[in-house]
C-alpha cells in the first residue's frame, strides 16, 4: 500500500511540473535513511516538495535490565512545502506532513544465566518462551524545519540542498507479550502482570523518540 501511493503521488507530481515545464528530482540521505523527492513550484516563493524514505535500524537496548534486539525499519512519505522568504533565496521554512511508518520488533534476549528476570522475578527461558515484542507511532506527523538549496535554481540544473527539522511521531505504542509458557496457570499468570511492567518500562525508555530530528543532504536535477 505504501509502495503503491508513492507511485501514484510520484506519476501525478511528474505529470503537474511537465505541465508547468518546470521539475526538479532530488536523492536524498540522512537521519531518514536514503530517499528521493519530486520538487514542483507552487508558488512565486513556494515550492512542494514530495518523496519517500528508507532506512534499516538494529541495535541492542536494555530495558529494565532485560536486554533486548531490536530490529526496526523505518519508512518515511513527505508531503513538504519550502517557503523561500525572498525571491532568488536558497534559504527556505519548510512545513508540511509526513506518513510516519516507522516501527521497530523487539526480541528479548536471555541473561547470562540463560533466564529472565522480569519486574524483579526470575524466570528460565522455558518459563517465558519467546518474549517479543513491537513499537510504532501515530501515521500522520506533522514537520516543521529550515533548510538551504533550491531544486528549480535559475542558476543550475545540478543542485544541493540541507534540511534541519523535526517531525513529531507522538507517544510510542508499545506491545510486549510472552508466547509459550508451558508452566502452571499460577506462575503464566503471574508472567504476563510482568511482562506488562516491562512494557510499561520499554515504553518510558523510547518515549525520546516522539520527536523525531531529522539531517539531510541531498542533490538535485532539474529537467
Amino acid at each position: 500500500m505504501f509502495a503503491k501511493y508513492t507511485v501514484l503521488a510520484t506519476a501525478a507530481l511528474l505529470a503537474a511540473g511537465a505541465a508547468n515545464a518546470q521539475v526538479g528530482a532530488t536523492a536524498d540521505v540522512g537521519s531518514t535513511g536514503v530517499g528521493f523527492h519530486v520538487v514542483v513550484p507552487m508558488e512565486t516563493y513556494l515550492n512542494g516538495r514530495f518523496g519517500v524514505n528508507y532506512f534499516r535500524h538494529d541495535f541492542d537496548k536494555t530495558s529494565g535490565g532485560v536486554d533486548y534486539d531490536i530490529k526496526g525499519k523505518l519508512q518515511t512519505f513527505d508531503v513538504l512545502f519550502d517557503w523561500y522568504l525572498t525571491e532568488g533565496s536558497n534559504f527556505h521554512l519548510t512545513g508540511g506532513l509526513v506518513y510516519n511508518g516507522n516501527k521497530f520488533n523487539a526480541k528479548a534476549k536471555p541473561n547470562g544465566l540463560g533466564g529472565f528476570t522480569l519486574n524483579g522475578h526470575a524466570y528460565t527461558a522455558a518459563d517465558v518462551g519467546l518474549l517479543t515484542g513491537r513499537i510504532d507511532y501515530r501515521k500522520a506527523a506533522p514537520y516543521l524545519g529550515i533548510g538551504w538549496g533550491n531544486a528549480l535554481a535559475r542558476s543550475s540544473r545540478w543542485t544541493t540542498n540541507i534540511d534541519l527539522g523535526v517531525f513529531y511521531q507522538g507517544n510510542p505504542n508499545v506491545q510486549l507479550a510472552s508466547v509459550g509458557c508451558t508452566v502452571s496457570n499460577t506462575v503464566c499468570k503471574t508472567l504476563a502482570n510482568d511482562v506488562a511492567v516491562e512494557r510499561l518500562r520499554l515504553r518510558d525508555d523510547v518515549d525520546a523518540l516522539k520527536v523525531y530530528p531529522v539531517v539531510r543532504a541531498s542533490i538535485g536535477y532539474q529537467f
